[in-house]
């Protein structure tokens, strides 16, 4: 085979930087046309084609609620959606031009998740606008200009385009043309010098370098079109992923320098005196650098990376993992003050991110982390209508509004950060907080290394599917996690094997029903998924869950519960009052970017929120699961509640907002039976609490 033409085009010891094969050094002269989808290291499970999952139950309610609220509705008037320069308009938030490609990849899963006519509607004008619109040169996007032509944006919208294609075959040929297209020009223009990547004076795309920290963003759809459609054409989709991560090492954005023992920060303050550039330390970055080791190990096949992205989840989990599973950034990490915030874009990638990693590296762990993040800090920050959101969340949070003082504990967030509306603080929220849950309904069934089927996150939902000639089709019903019980209804036209994964959380008296009719503790592999050999015909089974109210301590003698996956917080009565949007630069909303449903939301305390907790005394409170409410996520929704003894103390304010929880508390109040309820639900919250020893307090009220 010829050499490489980035052989040509950079020298050998990039490569040697970047860790980097050359196609043909790695297939010992064989041509790069001759390859096959084994030559990307495959996942330990396989998603499936989206649109192959259904929702049902509680979780179908809550895509049906995101679908008629802020994310379905904005293609129809919001001006960084419904007038964006994608689609022939004049409004953008920013020059990365990133508004729309966001909201097209969240909106995609969505629209085929739910089978929905009205938003497939919606992702169709859009895609076939800009499909329409590819310019001569095979550029995908408004920008005419080539000093103004940045390749971030793209990322995602080639990621909605993947998408898209998987759910419809009818459009797979003109996705696939164009992205062939655009992926010749994104080649030559990385072979000058990163044109796209790195802006260089007299350009004007992305001045602060976001799209170098998110370079591998480009490998998930190269990848498959790589796997499923090279049309002779591999070498240039190989080169072009090669291309964007040696961009990454030259704008020195390379996460394989900060996933390290003693480089990552323990903690960080301004100003900053470290080793790196200050983007890494950016929350919703690093929520998609966790991705970079992986997408660089499936063309390199180096077991180093796959060992390095548990080293990089092992390190954010021990220093800037927040209690409800996100990362702890506001925009750019500190320490783990329960006062500090954490933006709504960095749950949406953690979702994501945990999901798609879980998939490689099989680690149950992993996995109770996607549920996590999904069942607590996503639903924290969005209302429960869907309609408004924000773009801070704080574990101790006695009210959400403009806060009267500068918000000196957060980095680079104003005082309108922790308020639900249409856009507050900066838009990205607006457009990217809807791929959270369709992204998460898409890999909650997976295929396995040994042909079968399994329930990795445990919502409800149906599969239907073929392995090989074998027809399946799996329904599972459940009400976790606000319920521990799982039942599924499992015909297939041969026999196979299906598995559900067990929490690592769950009690090892948590019992199976097979499809003989008798129960048995579970027996979870290493790994933590259930085996169970189903023949031909129709099948039940049944799964329970055991488990306690697990106290995790933080520090200065503080304290926070979980039952199951979830986090538990105070229950504060809240009164809601509905304001006008506010813009996030300032005065009001343009009229035309606003509907009788855009509110922002002013949340104020009615009850206590000052408390500390003796946590020696919980008790469970279970109320009917056979219903659930919808919405669920809502104060009084969910039907699992705790009750732990507590007691009012004096804790200040600071910034106007409740100050670090107190060293020693002072003690104002009588020990009572405190209302625990599940974070997600409680729109305002006190998760994080002093801990102090009480006499015995009667529970059962």
């Amino acid at each position: 085979m010829a050499t490489s033409v980035i052989a040509k085009a950079l020298t050998a010891s990039l490569f040697i930087t970047t860790g980097l094969t050359l196609p043909h050094d790695s297939l010992n002269g064989r041509s790069v046309q001759g390859r096959t989808s084994s030559d990307l290291i495959q996942p330990v499970y396989q998603s499936f084609p989206l649109g192959t999952i259904t929702p049902r139950g509680w979780f179908k309610d809550q895509l049906t609620l995101e679908a008629d609220g802020l994310a379905g509705n904005l293609f129809d008037f919001y001006r960084f959606v419904h007038d964006s320069m994608w689609i022939g308009g004049s409004s953008e938030y920013s020059n990365l031009h990133e508004s729309s490609p966001y909201w097209f990849n969240g909106l995609v899963p969505l629209a085929f998740g739910l089978d929905d006519s009205r938003l497939k509607s919606q992702v169709y004008s859009y895609m076939n606008y800009v499909i329409e619109h590819q310019q001569d040169d095979g550029w995908l996007g408004p920008e005419t200009d080539p000093s103004t032509r940045g390749l971030w944006a793209r990322c995602y919208f080639l990621v909605g385009l993947m998408q898209y294609a998987q759910a419809d075959p009818s459009q797979e040929d003109r996705i696939v043309d164009a992205m062939h297209r655009y992926i010749q020009l994104a080649h030559s223009m990385l072979q000058d010098n990163f044109t796209g990547l790195i802006e260089k004076p007299g350009e004007d795309y992305d001045g602060d370098g976001f799209g170098a920290m998110r370079a591998h963003e480009m490998h998930i759809p190269l990848q498959w079109l790589y796997e499923n459609h090279p049309r002779n054409n591999s070498q240039v989709i190989w080169e072009t992923m090669e291309l964007m991560i040696a961009g990454s090492v030259a704008a020195s954005s390379d996460w394989r320098t900060y996933w390290v023992k003693g480089v990552y920060p323990e903690v960080t303050y301004t100003p900053r005196n470290e080793p790196f550039k200050d983007l890494f330390n950016h929350g919703v970055n690093m929520a998609e650098g966790l991705r970079y080791p992986l997408a660089i190990y499936r063309m390199t096949h180096d077991e180093a990376l796959k060992t390095q992205t548990r080293t990089a989840v092992d390190l954010l989990s021990q220093y800037h993992k927040s209690l409800a599973g996100t990362i702890i950034g506001d925009e750019f990490i500190t320490d783990l003050n329960p006062i500090r915030g954490a933006e709504l874009c960095t749950a949406a990638e953690m979702t994501f991110s945990m999901a798609w990693i879980y998939q490689y590296l099989g680690d149950n762990d992993l996995a109770d982390w996607a549920e996590q993040v999904a069942f607590n800090a996503v639903p924290a920050q969005i209302f429960p209508d869907w309609w408004s959101h924000q773009y801070v969340q704080q574990e101790n949070q006695p009210w959400s509004r403009n806060l009267t003082v500068s918000p000196e504990m957060w980095v680079n967030v104003g005082s309108y950060g922790n308020v639900f509306g249409l856009e507050p603080n900066y838009p990205c929220c607006t457009v990217n907080h809807g791929q959270a849950y369709p992204k998460f309904l898409a890999n909650s069934f997976t295929g396995t290394e040994d042909g079968g089927i399994a329930h990795v996150l445990l919502i409800p939902g149906s599969i239907s599917t073929s392995l090989g000639n074998n027809k399946v089709t799996i329904q599972a019903d459940t009400n976790y996690p606000f319920g521990m019980n799982l039942n599924y209804l499992v015909t297939s036209d041969s026999d196979f094997t299906f598995y559900v994964r067990i929490p690592g959380w769950a009690d090892s008296s948590s019992t199976i029903t097979g499809p003989d009719g008798k129960t048995n503790r579970v027996s979870p592999s290493d790994q933590g998924l259930q085996k169970i050999q189903l023949g031909h015909g129709t099948s039940h089974i049944s799964i329970n869950f055991n488990t306690e109210p697990r106290v995790v301590t933080r520090a200065n003698n503080t304290a926070a519960i979980y039952y199951g996956p979830l986090l538990y917080s105070l229950y504060i009565d809240a009164e809601v009052s509905d304001v006008p949007p506010i813009a996030f630069s300032g005065g009001s909303v343009p009229s035309t970017s606003t509907t009788s449903q855009t509110h922002d939301h002013i949340i104020e305390p009615k009850s206590i929120w000052n408390v500390a907790i003796d946590p020696s005394q919980i008790r469970v409170a279970q109320a009917d699961v056979s219903t659930l409410s919808n919405p669920i996520w809502d104060l009084n929704a969910p039907p699992i509640e705790l009750r732990v003894a507590a007691v009012e103390i004096d804790w200040p304010t600071e910034f106007d907002t409740a100050a670090n929880p107190p060293l020693e508390p002072q003690i104002t109040g009588k020990p009572f039976s405190a209302r625990f309820v599940p974070y997600g639900s409680a729109k305002i919250h006190m998760a994080q609490l002093p801990v102090v020893n009480l006499a015995k307090v009667d529970l059962s009220n």
